[in-house]
């Protein structure tokens, strides 16, 4: 009677169990290990067939799917990244490929060792198993936790769902983003509520004007005393301040300091709170309307950094290189005329860390035109903060990075627009960045009252300049008497310095 398919299979696994293994402990071992790389090349070793061409088809699907998704779909992977949901199924299936990968490693190394080998060989052949899970065990873990920073620094930076902003645009989801939005406007503010200070100042407020097709910025800086800062007509605090942020009934030629533009922040919320509507952060949605009609311009977003954890963020980066062309003070109040102390001192290419790269964008202690000075020099470490943000400087220290984002930023780009603007910022790195000279002589030679039809204009002419319009001529007699006509007036073209040339080493006592 001829054997059923049961005794024939039965047989079989037999044999295969009594086969003896020709591999040593050492090669058994080697190709277990080695295996990892290729999940099932150990199992095709060990004559699995079946189960080895399984696995390294699933790994060689795996692998393809990566480079695939890597080098076509780059703009989904950065969108599933800035995802908090789906960083949370990443870290799941983070944890499923290492768990996966540990099995093929120890059953591979069961099932190529030597049935008879000592317990000497046997002892360290687990021992060496033991390191390497352990090891992947811990590789396993840094990348969940750099995932979870990842989840946390979007959810707690970047607006959510249930975020409150009257002054952010509304975009379709259906259009590219910068299909309708061709030129973006974001407000830098730079905040500062250290000690001796009661709420928070906005120091630095400069705009960031970007073509969004080509990345090149202009950033456009404003002086932290400008007085009378508009609204725009159909805006509640038009009413209410229709000549501009200011107190009429204050002698015109005084200083008026908590009418300044870095009191806007945190006097308007509570003076008049709720005016705009819902908000997360008052002052920034009322700084956005209010630079903006100063401008001539949309602002879309703001991006709030707390001055003090800069320095934070800085360190994480490893520190920025700047040219310094005179000494800059470190701490010092000309008000309260306590000197500095110490200086940053001129030189080319200096490398500043956390505090010293503060203080380059900050210090004004007898420094001549303080305001427009440091001004410049904020405009400069900006520029080296985003030559240093490279992707792979803050992948390396991503955890700091995050971490130091996470105390130091405030924004309202929204969690869903991420992608977009990730995409944006590769562009910005590799185009030009400039700036726009409000011209102080002719607009605003103090605070008190600035021209900002003026400065609307300088701006315009700046990010859309129109070529001037030809004079119409017409045919006269000659004359021999010398003509008294009028000449055609020309328009000087208003200033966008390339940053790389405002920001070069060039010694000496800022003008």
């Amino acid at each position: 009677m001829a054997p059923s398919r049961a005794q024939r299979s039965s047989r079989s696994s037999r044999a295969r169990r009594v086969r003896p293994r020709r591999h040593s402990a050492f090669s058994a071992l080697a190709i277990a290990v080695l295996g990892i790389l290729l999940p099932g090349t150990a199992y095709l070793v060990a004559r699995r067939t079946r189960l080895g061409v399984t696995l390294i088809a699933a790994s060689l699907a795996l692998y393809g799917g990566a480079a695939y998704l890597g080098l076509e779909k780059r703009d989904a992977v950065i969108s599933w990244a800035l995802n908090p949901g789906l960083l949370l199924w990443m870290i799941a299936g983070l944890g499923a490929i290492a768990l996966a990968w540990i099995a093929v490693l120890v059953t591979s190394y069961k099932m190529l060792r030597p049935l008879t080998v000592g317990p000497v060989p046997r002892l360290a052949g687990s021992m060496v198993i033991g390191v390497v899970c352990f090891a992947m065990t811990v590789g396993t873990a840094s990348g969940a936790q750099t995932l979870m920073a990842q989840r946390s620094l979007v959810k707690k930076v970047f607006a959510g769902g249930e975020s409150k902003s009257v002054t952010r645009p509304t975009v379709s989801a259906n259009k590219n983003l910068w299909d309708q939005i061709p030129r973006l406007n974001v407000l830098l503010l730079g905040a500062d509520d250290g000690d001796g200070r009661k709420g928070t100042r906005t120091d630095s407020v400069m705009v960031a004007s970007i073509d969004t097709k080509t990345g090149n910025t202009s950033l456009i800086s404003l002086t932290r005393n400008f007085m009378r800062m508009p609204f725009p007509a159909d805006s509640p605090l038009h009413k209410i301040y229709p000549t501009g942020f200011w107190d009429p009934s204050i002698d015109p030629s005084k200083e008026q300091s908590e009418f300044y533009l870095d009191a806007m922040y945190r006097n308007i919320p509570k003076l008049h709170p709720g005016i705009l509507g819902p908000s997360d952060n008052e002052g920034a949605d009322i700084l956005k309307v209010s630079v903006g009609e100063a401008l001539g311009l949309k602002i879309h977003y703001y991006v709030q950094v707390d001055l003090a954890g800069f320095a934070q963020l800085v360190e994480a980066l490893g520190g920025i290189t700047v040219n310094i062309n005179y000494p800059v003070p470190v701490g010092g109040s000309d008000d309260d005329k306590v000197p500095p102390s110490r200086y940053l001192q001129p030189g080319p290419n200096k490398h500043l860390m956390g505090t010293d790269a503060l203080w380059f964008a900050r210090g004004r202690y007898h420094v001549p035109t303080a305001d427009l000075a440091r001004q410049a020099r904020q405009r400069c470490a900006v520029k080296a903060l985003v030559e240093r943000a490279t992707p792979q400087n803050v992948l390396a220290n991503f955890e700091a990075v995050a971490a130091a984002g996470e105390k130091l930023v405030r924004t309202d780009i929204p969690q869903k627009l991420l992608g977009d603007f990730v995409t944006l910022g590769e562009r910005v790195k590799t185009a030009k960045i400039s700036n726009i000279d409000l011209d102080k002589k002719k607009n605003f030679p103090n605070g008190r009252d600035p021209n900002y039809a003026g400065m609307r204009e300088i701006v315009a002419q700046a990010l859309d300049p129109k070529p001037a319009t030809p004079r119409r001529t017409t045919t006269a007699k000659p004359s021999s008497k010398p003509s008294t006509a009028a000449q055609p007036r020309t328009t000087p073209k208003p200033a966008a310095d390339d940053l790389t040339s405002a920001c070069a080493y060039n010694p000496g006592p800022p003008g």
